[in-house]
């Protein structure tokens, strides 16, 4: 109850700072203040147990696969420059945005589900001509896969900082520095020194790129519990990056002390954490072409990371609760991920398609034991085609397949009578697999009308759609949902008849009446 009056306080605060200074009679100015925004909600009657999405995530794209989504952009000029002048000039900037809407999921509109994710001042022509100052937040990135709603080529998303940044009419320049640590170590806040920076060159009005890179650096600090520290077990032990993955660390410890572990002996020759800097970084490249024959528009967009280091996690046994630091058996996960997006006007005013893909190759070098999605690839391909009856009443069709193979084993389940943890499908209740299947492949289709007051285009705003999806996955149950799943003959729906009436569910049907608007 206090975190949702904080986080409701805090929201209208923020509007209510931006509106009081809008109306200072001191400084009247109609268009001293803006706002925008975007918006979807939908319902989606499902009747298979579902929670209003079609699959899992958006994989197979963003259509019926992410749920009610709200943000509000509000700008504050404080001072403005004259037009075509070097003024100085200073605006503030703040997003409010969640997921939530009132009987549109089971939060059920909670303020609680949003949060103030954008704060930050900009100031230009202050100290070099023609440089833009930021302070606050600063997110920065190229674009986006829209059928996707994925940004792949973003840098300083966990930042607060300063960013200097400059452009003309065929470049942009963007250098920055700041702190990450809030966002970056939800255990426990420690200073992660972050530096980066991004351009981006227009050569001509058909071609574009851009390339981006930031750093991470946490140094160690003697006595913060929150700092990089690795627990160091000696050869003897028999600690391994397995125990580990399975949570059994301080039992496979104990054991060297006995079965019956003598717990007082334990304890002191139980390893002090070791001191170790944690350093983490990303690497983000784009790549635009268009504007030729029927292709509006290419966007490429590619990143090339290492994550940052985990702090530690508590393991109780004999009960006794230990913290163990692990900044060394998460140091080694690196992602690599690119996706394309294509936009055609095939017949002008009458018919557009949209084509995307991704890729990506996911692994963390220090586990060769577990199956899990730090060790995955995955690809998917996404066509929307656009049929406009009349300027502002369409037809839309989707289609995509998605396929996701786990490189340490089995991660996914076939049946509901599939085992859960296993080795290569082999039910064991230590396995470090899960279920039977390594590869989970999934294939959707979408079609319905589409009402667009703003008339014809892919992207035009407000949308009215009235949709239906259709899923076919390998995997049971492949969509978010509430069915059981429990074979035991006690089973309170099904009793003696459980093995009978858990059939398997690879079909996923949804209807949606949704509306999408930016503002």
């Amino acid at each position: 109850m206090k975190t949702y009056f904080r986080r409701w306080l805090a929201f209208f605060a923020v509007v209510s700072a931006f509106l009081l200074c809008w109306s200072n009679p001191a400084q009247a100015d109609d268009d001293r203040f803006s706002a925008g925004g975007y918006f979807r909600i939908a319902a989606r009657p499902d009747f298979q147990g579902g929670k209003s999405q079609l699959g899992l995530w958006n994989i197979s794209g963003r259509l019926l696969n992410e749920t009610t989504w709200a943000a509000l952009e509000m700008r504050l000029q404080l001072l403005k420059a004259s037009p075509g002048t070097n003024e100085v000039w200073t605006s503030l900037h703040a997003k409010v945005e969640g997921g939530s809407a009132h009987g549109a999921d089971l939060l059920n509109g909670s303020l609680g589900d949003f949060a103030l994710t954008q704060l930050y001042a900009k100031a230009g022509n202050v100290l070099i001509k023609d440089v833009v100052w930021q302070v606050g937040t600063l997110d920065y990135y190229f674009g986006d896969l829209g059928l996707y709603d994925m940004k792949f080529a973003e840098i300083f998303y966990e930042t607060i900082g300063v960013s200097a940044s400059w452009s003309n009419p065929y470049a942009d320049v963007l250098v920055g520095i700041g702190d990450s640590g809030y966002l970056k170590k939800s255990e426990g806040y420690n200073t992660i020194i972050t530096i980066g920076a991004a351009t981006r060159i227009r050569p001509s009005e058909h071609f574009e790129f851009g390339l981006g890179a930031e750093f991470f650096y946490e140094p160690s600090v003697t006595g913060s519990e929150n700092g990089p520290h690795q627990t160091k077990f000696d050869a003897n032990s028999g600690v391994q990056y397995e125990n580990f993955a399975r949570k059994n660390v301080l039992e496979t410890y104990a054991h060297q002390f006995g079965t019956d572990a003598d717990m007082t002996k334990f304890e002191s020759a139980y390893p002090h954490p070791s001191e170790a800097d944690a350093f983490s970084f990303k690497v983000v490249g784009y790549l635009g072409f268009g504007k030729l024959g029927p292709l509006k528009w290419n966007n490429l967009f590619f990143n090339f990371l290492r994550e940052h280091p985990e702090s530690y996690y508590y393991e109780t046994y004999n009960n006794v609760k230990k913290r163990i630091y692990i900044k060394e058996w998460t140091d080694e996960r690196y992602q690599f991920n690119i996706g394309d997006e294509m936009n055609f006007e095939l017949v002008k005013d009458r018919f557009d398609l949209t084509i995307a893909g991704l890729f990506g190759y996911h692994f963390d070098k220090d586990d060769d034991v577990s199956a899990s999605e730090k060790n995955r690839l995955i690809g998917s391909v996404v066509a929307r085609g656009q049929v406009y009856i009349t300027p502002t009443v369409h037809f839309l069709a989707e289609t995509s397949y998605a396929q996701e193979n786990s490189l340490n084993g089995n991660l996914w389940r076939k049946s509901p009578r599939s085992v859960r943890e296993s080795n290569n499908g082999i039910a064991n209740s230590m396995g470090l697999e899960y279920g039977d299947l390594d590869s989970r492949k999934t294939w959707q289709g979408k079609l319905g009308f589409v009402l667009n007051p703003g008339g014809t285009g892919f992207f035009a705003r407000p949308s009215l759609r009235l949709l239906y999806g259709v899923q076919y996955s390998n995997a049971h149950n492949a969509f978010p949902n509430s069915n059981t799943e429990s074979l035991d003959l006690t089973n309170e729906f099904f009793g003696q008849d459980t093995l009978k009436k858990l059939d398997e569910c690879h079909w996923h049907h949804v209807i949606s009446i949704e509306a999408e608007a930016w503002f």
